[in-house]
């Protein structure tokens, strides 16, 4: 295997987006295949970085770091360490499932593929990049296509919500440059170099960390997206296509934690530290019930799901705001077990959707007697979405609740808490679409097939394997979070002697 692997598993994709352009307008079958094939090369690339990921180091791997725009002292430096390893790995999976969620697409094939397959590229790019200007680049870059997958291929409202998601990225983006040129002039020499960033970090006033990591946490809490930053959310995952929205869930939310554990932490430790205690906390706790209550007035499936999502997020900024071993941990454990299931979820809210053409939680009924099999795939999503033990989002919310326990008992019991709420609309939802008598104009449905069992499969093994026994993703993220976690309490020194410690 090259050693940069990284490389080509950005640009893979961005090939085949230019292959399938230069296919012929009425192949739609080929250009679906094409697409399948390119996204087949960074999953496999993926399963060979995970066996061959060392387990033991917090230093960045796999690293490919040439000049770029070297007037500026800008470079293409990428590689990956425990914090962004699963983020890529979860990228690569969802990226492959997801053009099979999209067999579908008849409008405008070509140009749906293609775009996704951009999309693809610059998400990989966002978790391997570790130049502030190249991140900010493959963070741009990735906002083109979504709008357009949103705006040309969603829903009756798709125009009003892909506007509104490219608006409230552009504002959060426009802050993030802000506090890249501020890190960026503020350093001398003048670097992008985000390890360079963060070893130079005792050296900026309090001020100045306070100010900038204020602007780099909104620009990445629009992402999340935490409250008061997430009405954007619902109306893009109800416009969007099945697939974007998979993708939405399941990868985009992600980069908003991303940045701030792999941008805020190591550069900006003083304010971390103090906005943590301070701010995190309780916006991790309110996002958890709010987004719960929300969920349980929705009457639209796709949007209670789309709730469900600030809900589950907020259990990954409570995590990162206790720094602690156990929560921290936990924090990106979630994000990659809330990306499988959420998936999971709005695979399977498709299924329906592509059957009956409407998502009304109330217009159904009985449909557990009409599709057997497709009422056991939603049991499993729906019991591991409420956290059920045996199931893998159950061990990274308790490893959350267990390492807020140890700094904020209060707001850990009302975190728990939510559990009830989250369990209170998810069997509410079941009943009224599965339970009771039939409806009738539904009893010619067709149950599920074998496409979509496809997509669905991986995800529910990684969803019951990962409950069961979760020490393959926490031995690739351990080290590195005990370190950066050990890095914002100002004990970097001892970080790599404890790393072990934690691993269950």
């Amino acid at each position: 295997m090259p050693t940069n692997i990284l490389t080509w598993m950005i640009f893979l994709p961005v090939l085949g987006a230019a292959v399938i352009l230069c296919l012929p307008r009425a192949s739609n079958t080929l250009v679906k295949w094409t697409a399948a094939a390119f996204t087949v090369p960074p999953l496999l690339m993926a399963v060979w970085l995970f066996q061959n990921f060392d387990r033991t180091t917090s230093g960045m791997q796999f690293v490919t770091k040439v000049p770029w725009i070297e007037s500026f002292n800008i470079e293409y430096f990428i590689g990956v360490d425990g914090i962004s390893i699963t983020m890529v790995l979860l990228t690569a999976l969802l990226s492959f499932i997801c053009i099979f969620a999209s067999w579908g697409i008849e409008k405008a094939t070509k140009a749906y593929f293609a775009l996704f397959l951009v999309l693809d590229a610059a998400m990989m790019g966002v978790f391997c990049a570790l130049d502030f200007f190249l991140f900010f680049v493959f963070w741009e870059v990735m906002l083109l296509p979504m709008y357009f997958l949103i705006g040309i291929w969603g829903g009756p409202r798709r125009e009003y919500a892909a506007i509104k998601f490219f608006i409230y990225t552009m504002v959060g983006s426009v802050l993030m440059l802000v506090a890249m040129l501020a890190l960026y002039f503020y350093s001398e020499p003048h670097t992008f170099d985000l390890l360079e960033l963060a070893s130079r970090s005792s050296s900026y006033s309090s001020t100045f960390q306070r100010v900038a990591w204020v602007a780099l946490f909104i620009g990445f809490a629009i992402k999340i997206p935490a409250f008061p930053f997430h009405t954007w959310l619902p109306d893009a995952h109800v416009e969007a296509p099945t697939a974007i929205s998979v993708i939405l869930a399941g990868v985009l939310l992600k980069m908003g934690t991303y940045g701030i554990l792999r941008i805020n932490y190591p550069i900006l430790p003083a304010a971390t530290l103090e906005y943590a205690f301070y701010f995190l906390i309780a916006l991790g706790t309110w996002n958890i019930v709010y987004g719960a209550l929300c969920a349980m007035a929705q009457t639209d499936f796709k949007k209670l799901i789309a709730y469900s999502s600030i809900s589950h997020m907020g259990y990954v900024m409570f995590g990162m705001a206790t720094l602690t071993t156990e929560g921290i941990n936990g924090a990106v454990l979630q994000m990659f077990n809330h990306g499988t299931v959420t998936a999971m979820l709005f695979l399977l809210v498709g299924v329906i959707y592509d059957r009956a053409h409407h998502r009304e939680i109330n217009g159904f009924g009985g449909l557990a007697a009409i599709m057997p099999f497709y009422t056991g795939w939603i049991v499993l999503a729906f019991f591991a979405a409420m956290g059920l033990p045996g199931l893998s989002a159950f061990i990274s919310e308790v490893l959350v609740l267990l390492g807020g326990w140890r700094r904020y008992p209060i707001m850990t019991i009302v975190s728990a808490s939510a559990v009830v709420l989250t369990a209170g609309y998810m069997l509410w939802t079941m009943q009224r679409i599965f339970l009771g008598k039939a409806n009738e104009k539904y009893l010619d449905l067709p149950d599920i097939n074998a496409r979509e069992v496809f997509t669905l499969v991986p995800l529910g093994i990684l969803v019951v394997v990962l409950g069961v026994y979760p020490r393959p993703v926490l031995d690739l993220i351990n080290v590195s979070l005990v370190h950066l976690n050990a890095v914002v309490m100002g004990k970097a020194s001892v970080a790599v002697a404890t790393a072990t410690s934690m691993v269950p």
